[in-house]
Formats: structure tokens, C-alpha cells, sequence
């Protein structure tokens, strides 16, 4: 599927694995994502916060890593896959946000191509 946006952000991550390698914490992939993301004039929004609505109340305290170009989530992890875990945790950031697309990068695996989860709502 081609999609110009997440292309983008897809060929920023490669870049900074392929300069950094796995096995670093996910607050350093995501500074040196946002240089990249800084250096290719991609836009960006970090540690967004969103509200989490519970029976009619609004719950503070979650943040999203990033969203880019205004539409796409973009969640990094740098740990051992766990691809149903890390799903629903971005799905449920695609239903409080409003946005219907989303990247997980994980850092953690010897290559970023293995890394890259496309979830869309």
C-alpha cells in the first residue's frame, strides 16, 4: 500500500536505526527520530497528550509519543516484540485521539523493516 506520509516517517526510522542501531532506551530513538524528522521538514507533534473519557469523565495522564504530519501516531518501542500488546495499546490511542492511522516502530529488533507495524482504525 502506498501512502506518501508514512513512507516518510518509515524512511526517517530506517535512517536513525540504521545510524544507531537496537538496544538503546525508547526516549533516545524518539529525540533522534524528531532530529530526523526536524532535518527532513517533516511535521510533528511530541508527547501529545489526550484524554481518556470513562463514563462521561475525562481521565488526564496519557500522552502519545508522537503524531506526525497531524494524522499518524507514531509509537516507538525498543523491546522484545509484543505485537498484541503494543497493537492494542495503539488502537486504543487511534480511538481517544480521533486518528485513524498509526505506525509502531520498535527499535529493539536487528533490523527496522522487522520493527514496522501499520495499524489503521
Amino acid at each position: 500500500m502506498f501512502d506518501p506520509e508514512t513512507d516518510q516517517i518509515i524512511a526517517a526510522a530506517i535512517e536513525v536505526h540504521r545510524s544507531l542501531g537496537p538496544g538503546l532506551l525508547e526516549s533516545i530513538y524518539e529525540a533522534a527520530l524528531v532530529t530526523e524528522f526536524e532535518l527532513r521538514g517533516i511535521p510533528f507533534e511530541r508527547q501529545r497528550p489526550v484524554d481518556v473519557i470513562y463514563k462521561d469523565q475525562i481521565i488526564k495522564g496519557q500522552r502519545i509519543d508522537l503524531i506526525v504530519f497531524g494524522t499518524v501516531i507514531v509509537e516507538i518501542k525498543s523491546q522484545r516484540p509484543n505485537p498484541e500488546l503494543f497493537r492494542a495499546q495503539t488502537l486504543s490511542y487511534l480511538q481517544c485521539s480521533g486518528l485513524s492511522r498509526a505506525l509502531i516502530l520498535n527499535f529493539g529488533l536487528p533490523t527496522m523493516k522487522a520493527g514496522i507495524d501499520r495499524v489503521v482504525r
